[in-house]
């Protein structure tokens, strides 16, 4: 199957086995900040992408769906050198333990401070009920998604956008 679709700002044109996903895609290009923790299921979240902005479970995700579209994974929002500000705020929070289940709780904390830069503590748990970590007990977790929202709000109040 032959489409063409935006990954991580690269136009790429794809030309993929029918049936695959969206997971099994980002892989075969080299793409390993997606990680696959429950067999294609839908039930961890480690696989989680941006597409348009917006979380989903690259392992449920048909390829080919993404066409025309824009795929981010977390390979896209920093480098070890300049990380971005919810990488700096896992790390500084211990938010990050094994590694396993970061990206995909990173990524879909930026779709919810994208949209919102103070969310609740609801909010907070409402965007991130598809990712499950198995480490850290999620309240560093909390933690740094709070603690990149103040700082955020604090950036945009000084005009740093």
């Amino acid at each position: 199957m032959k489409f063409t679709t935006t990954i991580n700002g690269v136009i790429r044109d794809i030309d993929c086995e029918p049936g695959m996903n969206l997971y099994e895609l980002l892989r075969s290009l080299g793409i390993k900040g997606v990680k696959q923790g429950c067999d294609t299921e839908g039930t961890c979240g480690a696989c989680t992408v941006l597409i348009d902005g917006e979380p989903a479970l690259s392992c449920l995700t048909p390829a080919p769906r993404v066409a025309g579209h824009e795929v981010t994974t977390i390979e896209a929002l920093g480098t070890p050198e300049n990380p971005h500000l919810l990488q700096r705020e896992f790390v500084d929070a211990g938010a990050i333990q094994c590694g396993f289940c970061s990206p995909g709780m990173i990524l879909a904390s930026k779709a919810l401070l994208d949209r919102n830069n103070n969310p609740t503590h609801a909010e907070i748990a409402e965007a991130l009920s598809n990712n499950l970590c198995r480490c850290t007990g999620y309240v560093k977790i909390f933690d740094a998604v709070k603690n990149a929202a103040a700082a955020m709000r604090k950036e945009a109040a000084n005009g740093k956008n």
